[in-house]
């Protein structure tokens, strides 16, 4: 029977030759993956149930990321919690202070996931590993509870839509665009419970950063997870990473898809999400002045080294326009020392800029850049939900870094070719 990539990955984890869409099975778990959100509950399910052991204390981690550093006693508490659960079964991969990043971010930089893993993680953009030839899928609290104990999770196999791939992207135009324009086409359900899986020439000319970024968001598609294909630049960013060796699965020829959906690169143009869904995208032709208060680049969608360069090339000698607050937030204390020796940090703080430590902070309306009733922010996070980033009367408009920081300087929307 043909399968697909993310059948083949699951059919390996499940015993089986071969699995079909719909089908129900119970797979082995390489990671197990909370945050100081999701992983206080599962733990309260874990005790609940009867459990004493977790399967595997080197499969299981715990990253401090959304509310870090604690923004209040609830915030400490649940952090504290996590801490004693790691102590006490051996987990060492529990990530704090000093120590941590936005976990989706964090867990590829360290090589704890490699080509052909099934990872679930109970925060919803874990389907960020695709972009490493994984399965990765976001759970519930109770889901990864069980698979800290048993090692195993229930799923449905999903059936796939096909994105195929050509040309290359234009300057400014980075994967950030690609999974908005996705999302433009398809809707906020047009994936539901399906694989996004990309394919085409076109793959060799994204970066793992683009594909990271692709792979993050497919879940605002009503994604089950989305995939790329293990190639050289996969295999390579797998070794530098040190991450286990792979196992390269790969679609059958005839494999069958719900829907092919092609598109070229090269054609695109920047994508802004206006309120309040990532579907709402349009171009710089479909909009005009949209005056903004705050710019956000970070979180585990655009919080790379290569966010933060191309935030850098576009503010470098210029001013944050008066009356913007404009944040940067890497997302990893690796990509945060590394901005410090290229530079970039200057760069922002001269801009007018404030830089945060790790966090995902202002992203799900946690800390470090909550917003009024009225205000606007244009941001390189995932979702733009009413209230997402604070006051239900705020507004999210979801862009690039690159778009982000043009907005910056001119204090509006901008398209960053009005800085060339």
């Amino acid at each position: 029977m043909p399968m697909t990539m993310t059948q083949k990955i699951l059919a390996a984890h499940c015993g089986r030759e071969t699995l079909a869409a719909g089908e129900m099975i119970l797979a082995d778990t390489d990671l197990v993956l909370g945050n100081d959100i999701t992983s206080p509950v599962a733990i309260n399910e874990f005790r609940k149930a009867g459990c004493d052991c977790v399967f595997d204390g080197g499969k299981i981690a715990l990253v401090m990321d959304h509310f870090t550093p604690n923004k209040d006693i609830k915030a400490a508490e649940q952090t504290k919690k996590v801490r004693e659960f790691a102590n006490e079964k051996n987990i060492p991969n529990f990530f704090d202070v000093g120590d941590m990043g936005v976990e989706h971010a964090l867990l590829p930089e360290r090589g704890m996931v490699t080509a052909g893993d099934l990872v679930i993680g109970a925060d919803s953009h874990t389907c960020t590993y695709g972009a490493l030839g994984a399965f990765s899928s976001g759970v519930g609290s109770t889901d990864m509870a069980a698979a800290m104990a048993y090692g195993k999770v229930w799923l449905r196999v999903p059936s796939a839509i096909q994105v195929r791939l050509t040309g290359k992207l234009r300057k400014h135009v980075s994967g950030k665009d690609v999974i908005l324009h996705l999302i433009r086409l398809i809707g906020v359900d047009g994936a539901l419970y399906e694989s996004l899986e990309f394919t085409g020439d076109g793959v060799a000319a994204l970066t793992m950063d683009d594909r990271l970024c692709i792979c993050n968001m497919a879940i605002e598609a009503g994604g089950k997870n989305g995939i790329f294909p293990v190639d050289e630049q996969t295999l390579a960013f797998l070794s530098e990473a040190g991450a286990n060796p792979p196992r390269v699965f790969a679609a059958d020829a005839d494999a069958a898809y719900s829907r092919v959906i092609d598109i070229d690169l090269s054609a695109l143009e920047s994508v802004v999400a206006f309120p309040h869904l990532p579907e709402n995208g349009k171009t710089f032709a479909e909009f005009g002045d949209v005056p903004i208060d705050q710019v956000v680049v970070g979180s585990c969608t655009n919080g790379r080294i290569s966010d933060l360069r191309e935030a850098a090339e576009i503010l470098k000698g210029r001013k944050v326009a008066k009356g913007v607050r404009a944040l940067i937030i890497p997302a990893t204390q690796k990509i945060w020392l590394q901005a410090v020796k290229e530079g970039l940090m200057e760069i922002f703080v001269a801009a007018g800029c404030a830089v945060s430590t790790p966090t995902c902070g202002p992203c799900l309306g946690g800390h470090m850049g909550i917003l009024a009733k009225g205000e606007r922010c244009v941001a390189t996070t995932n979702r733009n939900f009413v209230g997402r980033m604070g006051d239900p009367q705020s507004e999210v408009y979801l862009a690039s870094p690159a778009v982000a920081a043009a907005s910056a300087v001119l204090g509006k929307i901008a398209n960053p070719g009005m800085l060339d």
